[in-house]
């Protein structure tokens, strides 16, 4: 599971920002909790801010950070990583960038991190904490001289001379059936980073969970709790299409009584609203991961759904019942009612805001200290604070005379 992300000197991230899923030691809504060896970790985090306070920049972070790890081996010696600094800071604007991560897996804790920029690997490490210690133990390090690598990581030594200055230590050690390097590899590989805002993968998503009967009936009795106005889907084969398939969805026609006489068939893409395009596109990843026990992380996850079924997305995540096996979700959103709707803990829940030099700040609300240096109480109204601006992370609309 995801524990903790970092990321330093990246798009509006400046200082280095810790967003963590480790659960704080607090009683609301214990079934938001699941236990990972000695760790408690949150099932779900929700992140709030103003339009172009940073919440869109920390999901690219951690896209940014996967789809490094996932293609490093796949990169020529000469490609750029695309790194992108802070560029408002003379401080920051020739420095590399800073990535990590912490995972929880069959007892041990991974924390794994790189630092790059546009052409180079700056440094690179890896930790591992086993659940019956206090104490980290090295696996490698890796500097501009160099890489190091402990004893405890046998299999990775000998390849520290076959690692390119563009490309990541750690994936060259899993090509060759490190047991370490591929457990960290498969939790990065469960990491889905999604745009809310797009709905282009919608036959994509649909295909993967539509492979065998079952799971096609658990997607299509999701759909139809969803209510949106058709009875059922289907697949139509087209040659030459991507993914190989069209949804077509089923309405009903009636009669002058108001019979059901027959079945209309529309084209998911071209008939259907956005939101239902939307709806397609996410509920295949949301019911996937769930099934596999996956992170899903989603950018502007409310974006033309209603608030109801946004909340009946968090609540699959959220539930042990619907998720045994403890998929997590994570995503931004501008919806306050959902601060209201008794779905998250206070160290749940998370904003973003820019300082007065135009980076970005990150805190969770169970860290929250209010102008009396207290925290902020479980039985506090979270929605009409935030919206009055209590916690910060909202816009700042200055007074405007028409001309």
């Amino acid at each position: 599971m995801l524990l903790e992300f970092t990321v330093g000197n990246f798009l509006s991230f400046k200082d280095k920002k810790t967003f963590s899923l480790e659960a704080g030691g607090i009683s609301e809504l214990k079934n938001n909790v699941v236990k990972e060896g000695k760790y408690n970790v949150l099932r779900s985090a929700v992140i709030y801010g103003a339009n172009s306070s940073g919440k869109s920049n920390f999901i690219s972070a951690l896209d940014f950070m996967v789809n490094t790890i996932k293609n490093s081996s796949k990169l020529n010696s000469t490609d750029k990583l695309n790194a992108k600094p802070f560029l408002l800071s003379t401080e920051t604007e020739n420095k590399p960038s800073f990535f990590e991560i912490l995972l929880t897996d069959l007892n041990k804790r991974y924390r794994y991190g790189f630092e790059v920029d546009n052409n180079k690997v700056i440094s690179e490490w890896l930790y591992v904490l086993n659940d019956n210690s206090k104490k980290e133990i090295i696996y490698f390090t890796r500097s501009i001289d160099g890489i190091g690598v402990a004893d405890i990581f046998d299999e990775a030594k000998g390849l520290e001379n076959k690692t390119r200055d563009n490309g990541l230590f750690l994936p060259l050690v899993d090509q060759f059936n490190s047991d370490v390097a591929k457990t960290i590899m498969q939790n990065i590989s469960n990491l889905y980073v999604r745009s809310g805002l797009e709905h282009r993968d919608s036959v994509f998503a649909t295909n993967m969970m539509c492979d065998n009967d079952k799971d096609r009936e658990i997607l299509n009795t999701f759909i139809r709790k969803l209510d949106l106005g058709f009875e059922n889907f289907s697949l139509e084969n087209i040659e030459g299409l991507a993914f190989g398939n069209r949804i077509k969805t089923l309405h009903n026609v009636y009669d002058s009584k108001g019979s059901v006489i027959s079945n209309y068939e529309f084209k998911l893409s071209d008939q259907e609203s956005s939101g239902t395009n939307k709806i397609f596109d996410l509920s295949g990843f949301v019911l996937l991961s769930i099934q596999l026990g996956l992170v899903l992380i989603i950018d502007e996850l409310d974006s033309k759904l209603h608030p109801i079924l946004t909340q009946e997305i968090i609540k699959l995540f959220n539930n042990p019942e619907t998720n045994p096996k403890n998929a997590q979700l994570i995503f931004t959103t501008h919806d306050t009612n959902l601060l209201g709707a008794n779905l998250f803990r206070r160290d749940q829940i998370w904003f973003t805001e820019k300082d007065e030099f135009e980076a970005t700040d990150m805190y969770s609300l169970l860290e929250f200290k209010d102008e009396d240096g207290k925290t902020i109480r479980k039985d506090r109204s979270f929605e009409a604070d935030y919206i009055r601006g209590r916690y910060g992370a909202i816009p700042y609309i200055s007074n405007f005379e028409g001309v």
